[in-house]
């Protein structure tokens, strides 16, 4: 019986109290007797948690508390396991790591597009204003080897660090086109999208909640395989339930 309640959410607001943060966020998920993992810095907060529903719902309701938490809207799944070993609470310099600290989503994002207008888009073969629409991959090689976009841009990344210089390469291919960038959940195509402008590229839109809001609120046309999720489930199909890895290879489990 799947009865543990997966969520995954994160935001770009600044926490200059994370050091302090950590501590209350950790004995709260410890009663709580949650498993994940929790990412602060001073830009945000990233967080993957499972659980009994009612403790993650707790967990969360306490946590929007906090006048800075209080819109968080996490993306949920099932499982009929706790897919994480333990719980961790880590302070680092980035919630994503990108290195590029011109980026600075809690002062201002990048236009989103909402996964039903993404569907729609790629049914349709363009956008509302008849431009061409391409889909940007931001995750990782292997990530994208397990599930992605058909036709995705797919820059065969290693890590996230390699964005800037990649999207130097090649955003002269983007002229002209609407790009939509996307990853898991969200979060580095949040800063990549940012990225884009900041490089002058016109029409850039980042996938609200990414690929797994897309799989919760469309029918997932438009994307092959599963995508690669950061817990013992390793893959989730469009339905949001686990499946098997088309690429089976050991990888260390963290957010990213």
């Amino acid at each position: 019986m799947a009865d543990i309640l997966n969520i995954s959410c994160y935001k770009f607001t600044p926490l200059p109290d994370a050091d302090a943060l950590r501590e209350t966020l950790l004995a709260r998920a410890q009663e709580l007797d949650l498993k994940g993992t929790v990412l602060l810095a001073e830009e945000g907060i990233n967080f993957f948690l499972a659980g009994p529903a009612a403790a993650v719902r707790s967990f969360i309701a306490q946590l929007k508390l906090d006048p800075r938490f209080a819109d968080l809207n996490p993306k949920e799944s099932w499982s009929d396991h706790v897919p994480f070993r333990k719980m961790l609470v880590k302070v680092k310099r980035e919630i994503i790591r990108m290195d590029h600290p011109s980026i600075r989503p809690a002062s201002g994002r990048a236009p989103s597009v909402a996964p039903a207008t993404l569907r729609r888009w790629l049914e349709q073969g363009h956008d509302d204003e008849g431009r061409e629409v391409v889909t940007l991959d931001t995750r990782n090689d292997y990530e994208v080897d397990e599930g992605a976009f058909a036709g995705t841009i797919d820059w065969r990344l290693t890590k996230f660090t390699e964005f800037p210089p990649a999207l130097r390469e090649h955003k002269a291919e983007f002229a002209g086109k609407t790009v939509v960038s996307y990853c898991t959940g969200g979060i580095r195509c949040e800063k990549a999208a940012i990225l884009m402008q900041e490089e002058g590229i016109e029409n850039v839109y980042q996938l609200e909640g990414g690929i797994l809001k897309y799989f919760e609120e469309t029918d997932g046309k438009f994307y092959d395989g599963g995508c690669f999720v950061f817990d013992g489930r390793d893959s989730l199909g469009t339905d949001l339930e686990r499946t098997p890895l088309v690429h089976p290879r050991p990888v260390k489990k963290h957010l990213l």
